[in-house]
């Protein structure tokens, strides 16, 4: 039994290395473009932001897919959408962020470490 986790296990930690590094790559793409991230893998009972960005006066609550193959444009789905949503809010609470506007972005870290970041990924009716 202890055989057939390993491999498991060593694409967890891969699988794992690769989240972090996409993650890294996206914060560098924001700072590019003048951001200021302010926060990176952002935990509460809610879940879990991947960066929190202060872009312009817009506070950007972004979600990061990395993979090894093409990304697809529908890899967050309306729960993990809804897990965001939640836990910004507390963000919002906790940092007193004000009436600063928010957008949900989500950014797409292909293998060869290119970033597509899509602002307003997720259109929300409570902002």
């Amino acid at each position: 039994m202890a055989e057939a986790a390993a491999p498991r296990a060593r694409r967890g930690g891969r699988n794992h290395r690769a989240g972090l590094a996409g993650e890294d790559a996206a914060a560098r793409f924001y700072e590019s473009r003048g951001a200021e991230v302010l926060a990176r893998r952002w935990r509460a009972p809610e879940g879990e932001i991947d960066l929190i960005v202060r872009d312009g006066g817009v506070i950007a609550f972004v979600e990061v897919k990395s993979g090894r193959g093409a990304l697809r444009r529908d890899a967050i789905g309306p729960r993990q959408w809804a897990r965001l949503e939640a836990a910004a809010v507390r963000y919002m609470l906790h940092a007193e962020t004000g009436d600063a506007p928010v957008r949900f972005d989500a950014a797409f870290v292909g293998p060869d470490g290119a970033v597509d970041v899509v602002e307003n990924a997720r259109m929300s009716e409570a902002w």
